[in-house]
């Protein structure tokens, strides 16, 4: 993960050999390829299981809200967010160069209040 780091902010820097660039764009998009086939299988297999419980016992209600509906959603869910954060970063809310940011908001808005 740190080497990953250090390429992109090579990258950003301009310093950075186009093979290396390509490889760490590859790499990436293999990431973000993974996360979105570990949802989609999540949801059909949850669909699947949520689905038979609900419609495939004859002999009780066809809404069972019971724990065994719901846990390997929940649990594999949890996995599924650890994935995604992995993923997209801890940072999937403030974004790269968020303090950045708001630092240069606030100087500026320092700059245009008049002191008195």
């Amino acid at each position: 993960m740190r080497r990953s780091r250090r390429m992109f902010e090579e990258y950003q820097s301009g310093n950075f050999n186009p093979d290396d660039r390509y490889a760490l764009a590859y790499k990436k998009v293999k990431r973000i390829k993974g996360f979105y086939v570990h949802l989609i299988v999540y949801i059909f297999v949850n669909a699947i299981i949520i689905s038979s419980n609900f419609y495939g016992n004859s002999n009780q209600d066809p809404i069972s809200w019971s724990w065994q509906t719901f846990s390997t959603a929940l649990f594999w869910g949890i996995g599924l967010l650890a994935h995604g954060l992995s993923v997209f970063g801890r940072n999937i809310f403030f974004g790269q160069n968020w303090e950045e940011r708001k630092i240069k908001e606030f100087m500026e808005k320092d700059k245009n209040e008049k002191w008195e």
